[in-house]
């Protein structure tokens, strides 16, 4: 890409329009060389929930969670990957194109958003195995999944996670270029991130006394939303409306940060 593709800041339609380049450009680097292609956004989600599914089915006497498990697992898991690979990204947003940062003047900001764009892409064509799932759950499963009308807040999880993604890019993004040891704690965060969001458990499977702080966690009202649609019974108000909260205060905070330290990290770049 070249500094007149993207060209000068203007206008919404040329951002949205080089936003689209960007992030059509990481998904085509990503799966040019793969003899495998798209079903890469597919394997690694479905791998995890058949692991975990056979963890807590087959060796281990699960009591968390509700049947059928699959189902349950991967309606988390896959919202968790994208979560999990932009975060990831973040780190690295601006000193993996550095000469593209410091040299085209379009906002900073769509380093971050094409992040989150792309992998979004991937997410959505990833949905076919929730939907393969639920279809022989429906028919096959001693306990069926139920879709009812929580399947309509769907679309309200994917908007959430969208505003939480976008708000944590722009604070991980630009302090990772300023502190490089803040590239690593990320990971490790992630990693401690999993176990604390409600992935292989429901926020209704927790103590009493863990159920309000597990609801600090954007991602717990979140999850809700993406799994009330198969599984009513996980409802939890105070996790959504303080996760969609919290999602919101994400994107005022790093907007805030984000314009702060535009000028550090160029010089730093």
């Amino acid at each position: 890409m070249t500094t007149a593709t993207v060209g000068a800041p203007g206008s919404p339609q040329r951002y949205l329009h080089s936003l689209w380049l960007l992030s059509a450009r990481d998904l085509r680097v990503r799966y040019a060389t793969s003899a495998l292609g798209y079903l890469w956004s597919i394997l690694d989600p479905l791998v995890m929930s058949l692991i975990y599914w056979f963890v807590f089915t087959q060796v281990f006497q699960r009591t968390v969670g509700h049947e059928p498990y699959i189902v349950f697992l991967i309606t988390a898991l896959l919202p968790w990957v994208w979560f999990n690979a932009c975060v990831s990204d973040f780190t690295r947003a601006f000193n993996k194109d550095a000469r593209l940062v410091r040299s085209t003047a379009i906002p900073r900001s769509i380093w971050v958003n094409r992040i989150v764009l792309s992998k979004g892409i991937e997410f959505l064509c990833s949905l076919p195995v929730l939907a393969g799932f639920v279809l022989v759950a429906v028919f096959t499963s001693s306990t069926p999944v139920t879709i009812g009308w929580g399947l309509l807040l769907f679309p309200v999880a994917l908007l959430l996670q969208t505003i939480l993604l976008v708000g944590l890019g722009l604070l991980v993004a630009p302090l990772c270029v300023l502190y490089s040891d803040l590239e690593r704690t990320t990971k490790l965060i992630l990693r401690v991130l999993f176990y604390a969001s409600p992935i292989i458990y429901s926020v209704s499977d927790l103590p009493s006394w863990a159920e309000p702080i597990a609801a600090f966690n954007p991602l717990s009202g979140i999850f809700t939303l993406y799994r009330v649609g198969f599984f009513p019974e996980v409802w939890d108000t105070p996790s959504v409306v303080i996760g969609a909260v919290m999602s919101i205060l994400f994107l005022v905070a790093g907007v805030l940060v984000f314009r702060r330290l535009e000028r550090p990290v160029l010089k730093e770049l």
